[in-house]
């Protein structure tokens, strides 16, 4: 059975050291020392990756292992750069996206790819989903969980979802820049609690600021299983019933309503919450994911799915068949020979 991951980081081997050129240590650089690729950021180590995270050959011997067959490459959140000058950041995005765009080109039955753009600036951000989508070959663009001071209901993002629908691009959230990392230093908190909470942050932006009713046709996925947000859609609802005063003031239909709209990867870790999450959302809104190949992913590419016992209408479906529909491709593109 054809297994498609839509949850898969990637990074070139090396890319422009911005933080040079520009004057400004919070760019993420690479250095390669002693064979060891480590990335740095505002002057500190940030993270060691490996050859899994920028080699194709490698990634897709290592995927075999586990009989899956294609990944869905994106960047890792901490290249989003954000808070940077536009122009600065899009160069960044730029090199990125032709990277992943190569990998794809040259791996065509085994990536698809989707690309990262500087949303700060909405028109630029725009320009640049529309080379992905048009020009690159890429299904769409991963954004972040918010930007900055922006939620995803903000009005200046609004175009931007409308570009996105208007050319068919698939949106990846991932969380980044997690609330509440000042004040929880520790034990890695901002990823075991921040990471859940931004997911879920972003979900309710996107439906109660009205952004997904105005937007019918834009095709949004959830990395991490959609963060906290399935699993406390009951207290969510029933804010929004009790307050509607304070929750309903930019939509008026009901939250839950909007889990036939979206799409969530597997990334849950826990057989009984991806149960769960099928039962809540339905076995044909959830789609294999891993966070491939960082530590807090899934170790063994599809055993969560493979835990559960699915009949093979729902096996199909979580392993392929939705991530070609939230990607809008054919079986065909991973299956002919090429």
């Amino acid at each position: 059975m054809l297994k498609i991951d839509t949850h898969a980081h990637i990074l070139p081997a090396e890319w422009p050291d911005l933080a040079a050129k520009y004057g400004d240590d919070r760019f993420p650089v690479m250095t390669r020392s002693d064979g060891r690729h480590r990335i740095y950021k505002d002057g500190k180590f940030f993270r060691e990756v490996w050859q899994s995270a920028f080699d194709a050959g490698y990634r897709i011997d290592d995927y075999a292992r586990h009989g899956v067959d294609v990944q869905v490459v994106s960047t890792v959140p901490v290249m989003f750069s954000y808070w940077a000058r536009p122009h600065q950041a899009l160069e960044l995005h730029r090199h990125l996206n032709d990277h992943t765009a190569g990998i794809c080109r040259d791996h065509p039955r085994h990536y698809a790819g989707i690309g990262t753009v500087p949303l700060q600036s909405p028109r630029l951000a725009i320009e640049e989903m529309e080379r992905c989508t048009e020009q690159l070959g890429l299904q769409g663009v991963q954004i972040g969980s918010h930007v900055d001071d922006w939620n995803l209901d903000a009005a200046e993002l609004f175009p931007f979802f409308e570009a996105a629908a208007d050319l068919g691009a698939a949106i990846l959230v991932h969380p980044w820049d997690m609330m509440g990392t000042n004040t929880m230093p520790k034990y890695w908190l901002p990823w075991l609690v921040g990471m859940p909470a931004e997911q879920s942050r972003a979900a309710c932006a996107l439906i109660f600021g009205g952004v997904l009713e105005r937007l019918p046709s834009l095709r949004v996925a959830f990395a991490h299983g959609g963060g906290s947000f399935p699993f406390t859609i009951g207290r969510i609802e029933h804010g929004f019933k009790m307050r509607p005063d304070l929750v309903a003031t930019d939509n008026a239909r009901n939250p839950r309503e909007y889990f036939p709209r979206l799409f969530f990867d597997s990334c849950v870790h826990d057989p009984q919450a991806l149960r769960y999450l099928l039962d809540v959302v339905g076995h044909d809104r959830v789609m294999l994911g891993t966070d491939y190949p960082f530590p807090l992913g899934e170790q063994e590419p599809g055993s969560g799915i493979e835990a559960l016992d699915l009949d093979e209408n729902d096996r199909a479906r979580l392993f392929h068949g939705s991530a070609l529909e939230w990607l809008a491709l054919p079986l065909s593109r991973f299956t002919k020979e090429s």
